[in-house]
């Protein structure tokens, strides 16, 4: 039953995410050429990502950061508004970066709701999901954690939040979050990098 409800989601979520590339696409060429004139080539940011059960993909993000910046989680980063182009500090507070993610969707190693997923070296992160459980769950572009908090939560904090997540999700739940999600995402809150 379990199995036959995560295929559900799961096609659903990669037909919804077509669409929305589809609907997207114009906005999405607009902020690549902005970052294009912005700091030039790559547009798109590929990162070492884990998935359910930790398995590991490539996430896609708009490049907010200069080039060369190292691949460490940013609140770990010493300065990190001197790492940001231009136009980084605007597309992270509107969430914009993030809109390349629906390519994960389609491709299967995401869907909209659920707990975001950890840098591949974020050991903390992944040995306290494990512990309890949430690491089975598919990671989402948003989750209870982000709209709880985002980047002002500690590690255990953020896994609280994923763990009450993975035993309370139903649709009704997803929609909440998803509601709650466009709400922090309009009034810019929670992003402190």
């Amino acid at each position: 039953m379990l199995v036959w409800r995560i295929q559900i989601s799961m096609m659903l979520s990669r037909i919804l995410g077509t669409f929305l590339l589809i609907v997207l696409s114009p906005l999405l060429i607009i902020i690549s050429i902005i970052i294009y004139f912005d700091d030039g080539t790559p547009i798109l940011f590929k990162q070492k990502r884990v998935g359910a059960f930790n398995s590991l993909f490539m996430v896609y993000k708009f490049r907010t950061m200069k080039k060369g910046v190292p691949d460490i989680p940013t609140h770990l980063v010493e300065s990190p508004e001197l790492l940001f182009t231009n136009t980084g500090p605007s597309l992270r507070k509107l969430s914009a970066d993030e809109l390349p993610q629906l390519i994960n969707i389609i491709l299967g190693n995401m869907v909209f709701i659920g707990p975001r997923p950890a840098l591949h070296n974020q050991s903390d992160l992944i040995d306290l999901r494990t512990q309890v459980g949430v690491h089975q769950l598919i990671p989402g572009v948003t989750g209870w954690a982000q709209v709880n908090g985002r980047d002002e939560l500690t590690i255990r904090e953020k896994v609280e939040y994923d763990e009450y997540y993975l035993h309370n999700r139903s649709p009704l739940f997803d929609v909440r979050i998803l509601v709650l999600t466009f709400i922090k995402v309009f009034r810019m809150q929670s992003v402190s990098h």
